[in-house]
């Protein structure tokens, strides 16, 4: 059954709550706070080998500073690429320094040539969540089928604080979270019904 809750209205609602408060900081400020981000994400990476991030977008919670902490651990950093949609996402390993193309909406992905990797554990970004760790994307579902096809990988949800909501409209097929992180720590799961 759909929530009543119309994930429209609380995507708009939630992305003006990140825009504004992203927009309150300066460029060391929400740096910093990435870092922060970052230093609370690597604990639950422990036993990660290939580790899939993104690239953000506009005032989503930026991964450099996750990315580089990965790669110097010695661990494989993947990003998505998509080609278009209702397609599958795809994982390709990527390094910091390694060129980026547009894809499908301006995505900046690897390149197709770039190798195939499954990943142990997925950060994915997200425009809300709850403490039922339910996430809510852009609306496309690419996270929601790759999350379908790995169920053992560590689904890891990555925001700022501000997203988080009292409760995310859920369809019966959205995949609930193993944890969140934001700038003020990690967000473990409560009771799930």
């Amino acid at each position: 059954m759909t929530n009543p809750i119309d994930k429209a209205v609380q995507r708009q609602a939630l992305r003006a709550a990140r825009d504004t408060y992203v927009g309150t900081l300066s460029s060391a400020d929400r740096a910093r706070l990435e870092a922060d981000a970052a230093s609370a994400l690597k604990p639950l990476l422990v036993g990660s080998a290939t580790v899939a991030f993104y690239v953000a977008i506009g005032s989503e919670l930026g991964c450099a500073a996750a990315i580089d902490a990965t790669a110097k651990a010695g661990g494989a950093v993947l990003l998505p690429r998509v080609t278009g949609p209702g397609s599958d996402m795809h994982f390709h390993l990527w390094s910091p320094g390694d060129s980026l193309e547009r894809g499908w909406r301006g995505l900046l992905q690897p390149s197709a040539d770039a190798p195939l990797r499954e990943p142990d554990a997925i950060v994915a970004p997200l425009i809300g969540f709850d403490s039922r760790l339910m996430r809510l994307g852009q609306g496309g579902g690419f996270y929601d089928r790759a999350f379908a096809l790995r169920p053992m990988v560590k689904k890891i949800g990555y925001g700022w604080s501000v997203q988080k909501s009292c409760a995310i409209a859920v369809d019966p097929w959205d995949v609930a979270l193993d944890a969140v992180v934001t700038e003020r720590g990690p967000i473990e799961p409560e009771e799930r019904g």
